[in-house]
């Protein structure tokens, strides 16, 4: 990943979390057609998680990407991007896993929670000093 400029570094772990969504549409649509439900979740538990799964990172994902774009944009180093990319995709990851696991808060899921909701307010704290304290990127 080294010789990477900001904005692919942000290219990188957009593609990396557009897959991320689109396995887990996927996963919604295998439970929809195992559990033959054809709209909304039917009352099914299987596909009630399987939704969710999907639309919990369908609700974050599009904030880190816009998130990345506009730290690469604004000049930030290629590897504060990796290092919010990296940390955000492994939230997303390790969260799904989580939700697999029945009631209450399982480990994945805080853990996932975590890395999601890190990574997202240190762009955000990134991208409000910039401005307000005439802060430059490195």
């Amino acid at each position: 990943m080294t010789g990477m400029t900001a904005l692919h570094a942000a290219g990188f772990w957009s593609g990396l979390l557009i897959l991320v969504l689109v396995v887990l549409s996927i996963r919604v649509v295998m439970t929809r057609r195992r559990q033959r439900v054809i709209l909304g979740d039917g009352g099914d538990e299987m596909m009630i998680v399987a939704a969710r799964r999907f639309g919990n990172a369908a609700e974050y994902t599009p904030v880190a990407i816009g998130g990345l774009v506009l730290l690469a944009l604004l000049g930030w180093p290629a590897w504060v991007i990796h290092l919010i990319g990296g940390v955000f995709f492994a939230g997303r990851v390790i969260h799904p896993l989580g939700l697999a696991f029945g009631k209450g808060p399982p480990p994945a899921r805080v853990i996932g929670m975590a890395l999601t909701w890190l990574p997202l307010i240190a762009a955000a704290v990134l991208l409000i000093a910039c401005p307000l304290v005439g802060m430059a990127p490195a």
